[in-house]
C-alpha cells in the first residue's frame, strides 16, 4: 500500500496537512473571532510565529495578522521527562521559527484576542489518525530528529518519531546511523511494523536505494570509481560504491573506516551478488 500520510485530505481523514515543514516565513492572514472558534472547534492547524520564549519555558509570539499567542510550556509536546515537564528540548530552539499548532483557549479582553496554544493537541490528532490509517507497507515523508549506534529517529508528522534501525537504513554494514543520515534532512521511509498497542513505530529505507542488479546496472569490470571504506573482516574489507552497493577488497594498508578511496572493478557476480574490487588510491 503506497500513500503518504502528509497529503491526506484534513477535512476526510482528520489529519493536519504539511505538519512536517518547517518554515519561517509568517503568514500575516487576517482571522476573526468566528473564523478562531471554528479552527478551534474543528482542531484545525494554524500556525504561529516564536517571538520569545520565557523563563518558564512558555513560547510567546502571534498568529497571523499579529494575534497574540502563547503557548504553555506543558502544551508544547506529549512527551514528557521523569519529571512529568515537557524537555527543554522540545521548546528552545523554537524561537524564531513558525510552529504548526491547535487552539486550546480562546481568550478575549474587550476588543483585544489572545490565543492558548497547544502542539500537544496537534500531536495527539496526528497518534489518533495514525492508530487509525497506518498500515505496513505505507510510505511516510520525514525529518531526522537523531541519530545513534544504532539507529535514527524519525519525526513522520505531529513530534510523532519512528525508529529506522541500520540494517533497514542500507544492506552496508555502519557503525553509526550518522553515516548515512544528518540531523533536519528530510527523507523518505516505509512504515515496517506499527504496533497500536503502544504506538511503535518500525521504519525501513533501503527499500528506496535500488536492488543489486539496478545498482551495477551501469557498471562495468574494469571501471575506475569512488568508494567509501565502510567494515573490515579476515577476508578483505568492504567498500560503499553506492548506499545500497558494497564490494570487497583485499587488505590494504593505512586505510580507515569511512575514507574515500578509488578502487577498480575486477568482477561483477550477478548471480552471487557479489563485487570484487581492487583498492588502488
Amino acid at each position: 500500500m503506497e500513500e503518504n500520510i502528509e497529503n491526506q485530505d484534513l477535512k476526510n481523514e482528520n489529519k493536519p496537512k504539511n505538519i512536517n515543514k518547517k518554515n519561517t516565513k509568517r503568514k500575516e492572514k487576517k482571522y476573526s473571532l468566528s473564523q478562531l472558534e471554528n479552527i478551534k472547534k474543528e482542531q484545525q492547524v494554524i500556525d504561529m510565529y516564536v517571538e520569545e520564549i520565557d523563563e518558564s519555558f512558555n513560547m510567546i509570539g502571534i498568529v497571523g495578522n499579529n494575534i497574540k499567542a502563547i503557548m504553555p510550556r506543558d502544551e508544547a509536546s506529549s512527551i514528557v521527562g521523569e519529571d512529568g515537564l515537557v524537555e527543554e528540548k522540545h521548546i528552545i530552539n523554537k524561537k524564531g521559527k513558525v510552529l504548526h499548532t491547535c487552539i486550546k483557549e480562546i481568550v478575549q479582553n474587550g476588543d483585544n484576542i489572545e490565543l492558548i496554544l497547544s502542539k500537544k493537541i496537534l500531536e495527539l490528532k496526528v497518534r489518533r489518525w495514525m492508530y487509525m490509517h497506518l498500515k505496513p507497507g505505507m510510505k511516510l515523508k520525514g525529518v531526522v530528529v537523531s541519530t545513534t549506534e544504532y539507529a535514527a529517529f524519525v519525526d513522520v508528522g505531529g513530534g510523532v518519531t519512528g525508529i529506522l534501525k541500520l540494517q533497514d537504513m542500507t544492506d552496508l554494514v555502519l557503525q553509526h546511523a550518522s553515516d548515512m543520515f544528518k540531523i533536519g534532512q528530510r527523507i523518505e521511509v516505509i512504515v515496517k511494523k506499527y504496533d497500536r498497542d503502544t504506538g511503535r513505530i518500525e521504519l525501513s529505507y533501503k527499500e528506496f536505494l535500488g536492488t543489486f542488479e539496478e545498482n551495477v546496472k551501469n557498471l562495468k569490470e574494469g571501471d575506475i570509481v569512488e568508494g567509501i571504506i565502510r567494515n573490515r573482516i579476515k577476508t578483505g574489507v568492504f567498500v560503499e560504491l553506492k548506499p545500497n552497493l558494497v564490494g570487497l577488497a583485499e587488505h590494504v594498508n593505512g586505510i580507515e573506516y569511512g575514507q574515500k578511496v578509488l578502487v577498480s572493478i575486477k568482477r561483477i557476480n550477478i548471480e552471487k551478488k557479489k563485487i570484487k574490487l581492487i583498492i588502488i588510491g
